[in-house]
């Protein structure tokens, strides 16, 4: 076992209490804390209702990308970095070994990002680019806890123009762009917790294409 050096050794006295400065949280702080994950719970029964569709949604996007199409995935803020969560786990892997599927978060290339805000305004940022890498038979993933944001929605019809299908994770319903998806979540949750709800969904929609992919390959190695 490796010696630290004395002047870096950890006194033996130090403890989590110590490490925080003895501070005592404020009974406004933990109360805070106790509603947040209060809250965590009507949004993961939001999600267990729509089971069925999650898992719909898994073998649909498996069948249509293993025949050769693309997911695109759009969001703001904080859904952009769960979009990007997810193209991350089907350009990657999720569970198990598996080939790669197109999958692209359309807030993640910088130039043309700020280009097309620059040129067409922020309003047209995914619209522009579902137009520019969607074909038929692709998807569009759009997450938004508000249900509001027009770049969103712009992308919506954007996709509906050029035959791409449009999913969406929200918050409550109803909201503009559950109503203009083709099919939608909704976490019926305050945003912070609708959002960590979105995660839950997007893993549980992996583990579905997961599921479907490797059945769909065992039938074809057994043929």
């Amino acid at each position: 076992m490796r010696t630290l050096p004395a002047h870096q050794a950890i006194p033996a006295t130090t403890t989590r209490a110590a490490a925080s400065n003895d501070r005592v949280p404020s009974g406004a702080a933990t109360a805070a804390v106790e509603e947040h994950l209060r809250n965590v719970v009507p949004a993961v029964e939001s999600l267990r209702r729509e089971t069925g569709r999650l898992a719909g949604w898994g073998v649909e996007l498996a069948d249509r990308l293993m025949r050769g199409h693309r997911l695109l995935a759009a969001g703001n803020g904080g859904s952009a970095a769960e979009a990007q969560h997810l193209t991350a786990e089907l350009v990657g892997r999720f569970d198990g070994e598996r080939e790669p599927f197109s999958a692209i978060s359309l807030h993640a290339e910088t130039s043309a990002v700020t280009a097309i805000a620059n040129d067409y305004g922020f309003d047209q940022l995914f619209a522009r680019q579902v137009r520019a890498h969607g074909r038929p038979g692709d998807v569009l993933i759009l997450l938004s806890t508000s249900g509001k944001s027009p770049n969103l929605l712009n992308a919506v019809e954007a996709a509906r123009s050029i035959g791409v299908a449009s999913w969406a994770f929200t918050g409550p319903a109803p909201n503009p762009l559950a109503a203009s998806c083709d099919d939608y979540v909704a976490i019926d949750s305050p945003s912070a917790n609708a959002q960590e709800g979105h995660l839950i969904g997007l893993h549980a929609l992996c583990r579905a294409f997961d599921a479907e992919v490797s059945q769909c390959r065992f039938e074809e190695a057994t043929q």
